[in-house]
Formats: structure tokens, C-alpha cells, sequence
């Protein structure tokens, strides 16, 4: 029977690592099949419509006021830049106030949202904001993005074939000191973008990523408006999946944004993590089931031990360990142009297993932390826990 036992697990672990080696070899074609069509991309349009950037704010973020110093330095004919809190005493004011008074040139508004119009905090200020913005192109990204002079110039223009209805960026981490910092930027550069770029390539871009989203007011409104994804967590994804349901294209644009990550402590870590994992678990539940494949590490080392240390097995986590640096390196250093990856690579393995345990964990409630309030999520949508 325990025999019977051994060998099920061998089999099963080295099904995972052959299905996880597959999912790499797919990671890396679809990273260059993006390569190879932002380099065909047409350059930095010279014009094209103005534009509403649109940035909730709820807290600080770090290297806080230099990310929104770049979207004040753009080089676009007209744009304005609407920032929203809830909290009149919100220490992100003061950062919004000095960056009116280094820019005065610049239309930049601080819109205060006193309603609480649903559990969403981030949705419910951007429900308030819009009615302050004025143009029909709209932009609305993270507080903690940080982009380059040309951003606007190569994400909006695609906004002018009525065919396409939402485009959305990939981003690179930028770590802080700690190991929980560390091991999420790593994450995003060699996983996460990976698996983004696998998803475009198979089913194309019905998503939004919160590093970006450019689409017009009026596919908004045809939605139903920022109102009808106030109890959403997944916001971004789900503005962006109503749009393209639409009839319309969604685009990941050739832009690479920087986000920059807090020095974790490993509680914030892990409830950074979970909320994250949650959030996509409820977002594409049958694609997050089938993540279970794509932990090639964690399985071929099951497999060297089910088949006790066997020549065969330790050829198979060769094989896997040259397909997962292969597919960190090709989508963290040449995609997405991130220069911490090289530095950290040694700890791709510990941040593989770490997301199996995240990802195993996230099945076990459906509680979750964001921004210090506490809530439950259920089929995507969220209820606040009392404090």
C-alpha cells in the first residue's frame, strides 16, 4: 500500500513538473512574441486628445512624491492630473499641495470625496472625481506608479481606433530593504508579468492591471460607471474585462511603469500576499486553480524526493531550474527591463515555494487586508469587517 502510495506521488509530481516546464516554454514564447511587436510598434505619437489622469489616494506610498512628480512632467500637449481622498486630513494633501505649487503650469486638482459610497474605498473617491475631470480620454493608475516623460504619448494614441476600448501596462517592483519587499518585486518581474503575457497571448487582453488603465468616458458610462464596481476588490480587472465584453479590444501597451513596494514586515507581507492571491482566485477562479501546474521548483523537488534522489529526477529539477531562470531572466530583464533581477535570482526558488504556500493558504478564508481596514470577500466582492 505505501508503495502503491510512493508511486502515485511520483507520478503526480513529475505530471506537475513536465506541465510547469510547458507553462515556462509558454511564458517565454509569448514574451517574445510581445517583444517582437513593441519594436514594431509605431513611435511617441506628436498629438492626440487631451486627457484626465486620475489618482485616488488613501495613505502614503513610498517614493510617493517623485512618482507623482512624473506624471507632472510629461511631454503631451494637454492633460490634467484630478487627486482624490476621503479623508479631509489625509497625509497624502500636503504631498498634492506641493507638487500644485512646483508645477503651477500644470492643472492639477485635489478633489476631497466626503460620501462613502460603498466598501471600495479607491472606487467610491474615483466615482466622486470624475465628475471634476474634463476631458474624455481617461488614465487612471495607482498612487505609487511611476512613469516616463513618453507615457502618455505611447498609451493614449491607441485610444483613437474606436475599435479599441482599454489598454493596460505591465510594471516592474521596486524593492525596499526588507526580504518581504524583496521577494514580492521579484514576483512581479519573473512570475506575475509572465503569467500576464501567457494570458494575452491565449486569450487576449480582457483584463486591467492597476499600474494602468486608459480607456474613454463614455465606454465607462456604457459599463454602468465607476458606481458598479464599488463592493469589487479586483477593480482594475473587472473595469477593464466589462469594457472588452463591450465588443471592444483590450491592449497591453509596449509602457513598462515602475511601482514602489513598502519594507514589508513579514505580517504585511503575508497579508499583502493573501489579499493578492485572494483577489485573483476570485477574479479568474478556474485559472487560479490551474496555477497549481505552473510551480515547476516546488514539483520536480517533490519528484527528486518521491523517487529518492534517482539520476533521472535530478536531471528533471536540472531541466526545470534552467526553464524557470530562463523565463525570469527573459521576462524580468529584457521585457520588463528590471535591473534588480540579476542581483536576486538566487532567490527565485525561495520565492517559488513561498507563493505555493501563499497560494495553498488563500483557499483556507476569504478575509483580507487592504489599506489597515479589514474585510471579507466573497465572489470578488468585499464586506467590511467592523474595526
Amino acid at each position: 500500500m505505501l508503495h502503491y502510495i510512493d508511486q502515485m506521488i511520483e507520478i503526480i509530481a513529475v505530471i506537475g513538473t513536465l506541465a510547469s516546464i510547458i507553462y515556462y516554454g509558454l511564458c517565454l514564447y509569448s514574451a517574445g512574441s510581445f517583444l517582437r511587436e513593441r519594436k514594431a510598434a509605431p513611435g511617441s505619437a506628436q498629438s492626440i486628445a487631451p486627457v484626465s489622469i486620475l489618482k485616488p489616494l488613501k495613505g502614503t506610498d513610498p517614493e510617493m512624491y517623485e512618482s507623482f512628480r512624473s506624471h507632472c512632467l510629461q511631454d503631451y500637449p494637454e492633460y490634467e492630473i484630478v487627486f482624490g481622498v476621503s479623508d479631509p486630513q489625509d497625509p497624502a494633501i500636503e504631498l498634492v499641495e506641493r507638487l500644485q505649487a512646483e508645477f503651477p503650469q500644470r492643472a492639477i486638482r485635489l478633489v476631497v470625496c466626503r460620501k462613502n459610497l460603498g466598501p471600495n474605498t479607491k472606487v467610491s473617491n474615483l466615482a466622486q472625481m470624475l465628475p471634476e475631470a474634463r476631458y474624455e480620454y481617461l488614465v487612471l493608475s495607482d498612487s505609487d506608479i511611476r512613469v516616463e516623460r513618453d507615457y502618455l504619448r505611447r498609451v493614449v494614441p491607441p485610444l483613437a481606433d474606436p475599435e479599441v476600448g482599454i489598454i493596460t501596462c505591465l510594471y516592474r517592483g521596486v524593492a525596499s530593504a526588507t526580504v518581504g519587499s524583496r521577494l514580492e518585486a521579484l514576483g512581479i518581474s519573473t512570475d506575475f508579468c509572465g503569467g500576464v503575457l501567457a494570458a494575452r497571448l491565449l486569450e487576449g487582453v480582457r483584463f486591467g492591471l492597476g499600474s494602468t488603465l486608459a480607456f474613454r468616458r463614455s465606454d465607462l458610462k456604457a459599463i454602468g460607471g465607476f458606481e458598479a464596481f464599488l463592493d469589487y476588490l479586483a477593480d482594475d480587472y473587472e473595469i477593464g474585462n466589462c469594457i472588452v465584453a463591450l465588443g471592444l479590444e483590450g491592449r497591453l501597451s509596449g509602457v513598462v511603469v515602475g511601482t514602489f513596494l513598502p519594507p514589508y514586515t513579514a505580517r504585511e507581507f503575508v497579508d499583502h500576499q493573501l489579499r493578492w492571491a485572494r483577489t485573483v482566485r476570485d477574479a479568474r477562479r478556474w485559472g487560479y486553480v490551474g496555477m497549481l501546474w505552473t510551480f515547476g521548483l516546488p514539483w520536480a523537488l517533490l519528484s527528486l524526493i518521491a523517487a529518492h534522489g534517482a539520476a533521472w529526477a535530478w536531471g528533471l529539477l536540472g531541466a526545470t531550474l534552467i526553464m524557470r531562470l530562463a523565463m525570469a531572466l527573459v521576462v524580468g530583464r529584457v521585457v520588463l527591463e528590471d535591473r534588480h533581477v540579476m542581483p536576486y535570482l538566487w532567490l527565485v526558488p525561495l520565492r517559488d515555494v513561498v507563493a505555493l504556500m501563499v497560494w495553498m493558504a488563500s483557499f483556507a478564508g476569504h478575509k483580507v487586508a487592504w489599506r489597515g481596514d479589514s474585510f471579507t470577500l466573497k465572489n470578488g466582492r468585499l464586506m467590511r469587517i467592523p474595526s
